[in-house]
């Protein structure tokens, strides 16, 4: 899936989601945004203090709900890394119920 798809099949899925938040946006457009920077790799590996400066989130506890949230709706598949020195793995999906 090319990063159009990503992008427009995101705003389908979300367009009747209620669940879907502000944030919830912000944090998907910034790993978007990070996948864009790694050669449109799926999955991407990345660490929390990449991508909130990007979505604008100050808080961890926030961006570790948000996505947690994406994950269990299925937007994406998050595979959280416990380790300081590996990110957490995010795969997109295809999303568009």
């Amino acid at each position: 899936m090319d990063q159009s798809n990503s992008f427009s099949n995101f705003f389908v899925g979300i367009q009747n989601d209620f669940r879907i938040s502000t944030t919830h946006i912000a944090i998907y457009m910034a790993l978007l945004q990070s996948r864009v920077e790694r050669g449109f790799a799926n999955p991407i590996q990345v660490f929390a203090k990449e991508v909130m400066p990007i979505a604008k989130v100050s808080s961890q506890r926030t961006y570790n709900k948000i996505l947690h949230d994406l994950n269990d709706y299925g937007y994406i598949k998050y595979v959280i890394s416990f380790k300081k020195n590996e990110g957490s793995k995010i795969y997109f999906t295809d999303n568009t119920d």
